[in-house]
């Protein structure tokens, strides 16, 4: 038999199948490459968009709230205005009563009897004055007693004022103001 060497067919054999394995390899990891690398950019476009619609609902958000904080002012701000008009329309209430009052106490002063100081706390009037004497100081007491606008005249202090005469005195009463209203008779004329 004659002899027949197949060393560098099978050798050139493997080299060529080293060869393809090689190309195969590197295809396979190019196309990795190129696989991940796709799902890379369509990650990074998902990412994008979700960032940009996430800029849209913030803007709108901040717009809201900016809303939000001028609704709240404009529902203080008619708060506010509601208050002032109930204390304007209670002072346009009250003004023909306050002329009553005072009137009524002008009528209530005997006289020989001086006011001095008047000052308003609370429902009541604290008041400074002199007399010539001590039954004029009593008098104006009872005359305040009989009031429908006075009631309760308490005497807190009572002094000796030669500056009146003998009997001259300076005094100090606290008296309850009634807020009793009577109707709706405001003079319109």
């Amino acid at each position: 038999m004659p002899d027949i060497n197949l060393l560098p067919w099978r050798e050139e054999l493997r080299e060529e199948r080293k060869r393809q394995f090689t190309v195969v390899v590197s295809g396979v990891f190019i196309l990795g490459l190129l696989i991940g690398y796709a799902w890379e950019v369509n990650i990074s476009s998902k990412i994008n968009a979700q960032e940009a619609r996430n800029s849209v609902l913030q803007t709108g958000i901040d717009d809201l709230e900016t809303q939000v904080a001028e609704i709240r002012a404009l529902r203080d701000s008619k708060a506010d205005m509601i208050d002032r008009m109930a204390v304007i329309k209670g002072l346009q209430t009250n003004r023909p009563e306050i002329v009553r009052l005072f009137d009524e106490f002008a009528r209530s002063i005997p006289d020989g009897t001086y006011i001095e100081e008047l000052a308003v706390v609370g429902n009541s009037l604290s008041l400074e004055g002199k007399a010539e004497s001590n039954n004029r100081v009593s008098a104006f007491m009872r005359q305040l007693d009989n009031s429908e606008k006075f009631s309760a005249p308490n005497l807190t202090r009572v002094d000796a004022d030669p500056t009146l005469g003998d009997q001259g005195s300076s005094f100090t009463m606290v008296i309850q103001v009634d807020n009793e209203e009577e109707g709706e008779d405001s003079p319109d004329a």
